[in-house]
């Protein structure tokens, strides 16, 4: 592998995007949002009608969906046959869904394969539920990054406050739980920690203390940091 790579997984709420993109703009790495491509998917998916539960009817819409990342004055733009969705695919109906069509094998490898060709030609940081796993099982640094349910859940809700969304702490928790089930009992790449991954428990950390954890792991693994960073 010419290229050096970082694998982040972990369930949701546990900061892996933002960690991630921060990661990734200190080492000159490009950042890869998974968890963006299956939201982008779902997003389809919800706007077509579609029940998550009708695995044939997803995988056949799952064909015409073209999904691109964008980088737009240092922030990634996701387009959904060329409409910027970069904000509709954050809600809390869309995540769920995405939890519950990424289970699903032809969804899993169209995106797949453009996650594989995008760490073959790039220094990537990419974070998702199986990148350790499957996606990039010969990742130099694999970093599981999670963090208890309650802390997960006041993070989102804060989130979900700094946006105006209507929604209690309780029913973030709810959610947050069912994700965690579903993610880590899907049969097709469910959500693990991969055995040579390094356990980053962020619960009562700072976002620039996880990123520098993350960047002294790489660097155990062979990463050189480059001057100035």
């Amino acid at each position: 592998m010419n290229h050096f790579n970082i694998a982040i997984d972990g369930p949701a709420g546990a900061g892996k995007s933002t960690i991630a993109k921060q990661a990734a703009g200190r080492l000159g790495f490009v950042y890869v949002d998974t968890g963006a491509m299956y939201r982008t998917i779902a997003l389809y998916v919800l706007r077509e009608g579609i029940s998550g539960k009708d695995e044939e009817a997803v995988c056949r819409a799952c064909q015409a969906v073209d999904i691109t990342i964008a980088y737009e004055d240092g922030t990634q733009q996701v387009f959904l046959n060329g409409e910027n969705v970069s904000e509709q695919i954050r809600s809390e109906q869309v995540g769920n869904m995405a939890s519950v069509v990424s289970a699903y094998v032809p969804v899993r490898e169209k995106l797949v394969e453009l996650q594989k060709h995008l760490a073959e030609r790039a220094d990537v940081i990419m974070d998702g539920r199986d990148i350790g796993t499957c996606v990039l099982p010969d990742a130099q640094a694999k970093i599981y990054l999670t963090a208890s349910v309650e802390v997960r859940a006041r993070r989102r809700f804060k989130e979900f406050m700094e946006k105006g969304v209507d929604i209690t702490l309780e029913k973030v928790e709810e959610d947050i739980r069912q994700r965690d089930y579903q993610d880590m009992h899907r049969e097709h790449s469910p959500l693990t920690q991969a055995e040579d991954a390094v356990l980053l428990d962020s619960s009562h950390m700072t976002v620039d203390q996880v990123i520098e954890a993350i960047i002294r792991i790489a660097e155990e693994k062979g990463l050189e940091r480059k001057a100035g960073l």
